[in-house]
């Protein structure tokens, strides 16, 4: 596997953190230990624990069965947004304790915050959309997302069958992946490493945990077809709109899929690296961005993600306008509908055969200041930074 390596700034990166600085600064807000998410964390929860409360002990038909799972796997997914994501970003409180509460969230719903940490901060956020290091988009055999991953035959019809096979992520991490990656620690250059006795009372008691609220629980009141029938639904819930909320910041037709054989030299600043490759969506909606954690604004977040996603949208206008000073791209889509049909569409394309698809969208030297305004920028970042 190669190495890969990223170039010294060019004074973006240096002028974009000043410049939030003194947002802060100027506006006398805390990066971390917001009341505003403090408050949000309770709704969600409190949605959580009603709602599951309800489908285990007090509905009693089919159809509110049913809409009680839909339901559960939506505040799933909000937990998942904003706590726990916050939380292993140590994005929620200056207190590291906070940030692994929030983050243990996780272990509750059936993954694992240490595995989650090493595969989605460690690699993800780093190697941003390039295969073999960026496991969040190797799909195996199932799907194609980067021009640069082995095309199978099957994948011409992905952009449909893709969008159910979504649900099954939860499934999947819960069933198999998590167990798959202790298998393998130690493995590789990017494998987990190995695990204390702490760790694995954090993992062995998350699973026990999970697998009683999801099913030991349950069986008390309910049959067996019952319990997996609406266990299967919220999965189902959950894991699609986790999937397509992540996949349209990165597998679009906007994003860049660096090849990671083109890295032998070294990339560029990881930064312009990082808005290549990420897509803001829906940035003037504040309900979506409520209930998605801010995720709408993964540019900012890919950036800054030790920042409360409480701030995203108030970022998002100096990350705009420092990538227009600068002549760096700054991507996004209008709406989440609009991100959608580029995932599709970005699906489609990925599913022909690469000799019949349009050129992929491999790496491109980013539009950079010149020397002069690089000392400019850099003059700036400095006198803001000392303020």
């Amino acid at each position: 596997m190669n190495r890969i390596t990223f170039g010294a700034g060019d004074g973006f990166h240096s002028l974009l953190r000043a410049r939030v600085h003194d947002h802060f600064e100027g506006t006398g807000q805390e990066r971390r230990d917001s009341l505003a998410m403090v408050v949000k964390s309770a709704v969600i929860l409190g949605w959580f624990v009603l709602t599951y409360w309800l489908l285990v002990f007090q509905v009693r038909s089919w159809p509110g069965a049913l809409a009680l799972s839909a339901c559960l796997g939506l505040a799933i997914a909000a937990i998942g947004f904003n706590i726990q994501h916050d939380g292993g970003h140590g994005a929620y409180s200056r207190h590291r304790w906070i940030n692994k509460a929030a983050a243990m969230t996780l272990d509750l719903l059936g993954g694992s915050s240490l595995i989650w940490a090493h595969k989605h901060n460690g690699l993800h956020h780093t190697f941003t959309n390039i295969p073999g290091h960026d496991d969040d988009i190797n799909l195996g055999l199932i799907g194609r997302l980067s021009p640069h991953q082995p095309h199978r035959w099957w994948h011409r019809w992905q952009h449909f069958y893709l969008w159910p096979l979504y649900g099954m992520l939860p499934i999947k991490w819960q069933f198999f992946d998590d167990f798959a990656d202790l298998a393998s620690r130690g493995r590789g250059d990017h494998s987990l490493p190995r695990l204390g006795p702490s760790d694995w009372l954090l993992l062995v008691g998350g699973k026990v945990i999970f697998f009683s609220l999801a099913f030991a629980l349950p069986l008390q009141r309910h049959s067996f077809g019952a319990v997996i029938g609406c266990y299967v639904v919220t999965a189902m819930v959950q894991g699609i709109v986790l999937s397509v909320v992540f996949q349209l910041a990165h597998c679009v037709e906007e994003a860049d899929f660096p090849a990671a054989a083109a890295t032998d030299s070294g990339m560029g600043p990881w930064a312009d690296h990082q808005l290549a490759t990420t897509v803001d969506f829906s940035r003037s909606n504040g309900v979506l961005s409520w209930l998605l954690g801010g995720l709408n604004f993964q540019v900012e977040h890919h950036l800054f993600p030790r920042i409360c996603h409480v701030h995203y949208p108030q970022l998002s206008a100096i990350v705009e306008q420092t990538c227009r000073d600068c002549g760096v791209p700054f991507r996004s889509h209008r709406s989440f509908l609009a991100g959608v049909a580029s995932h599709h569409r970005w699906l489609r394309r990925m599913g022909r055969k690469p000799d019949a698809a349009a050129p992929p969208n491999v790496p491109v030297l980013l539009p950079v200041m010149g020397e002069a305004e690089v000392a400019m920028a850099e003059l700036e970042a400095s006198a803001l930074v000392r303020r």
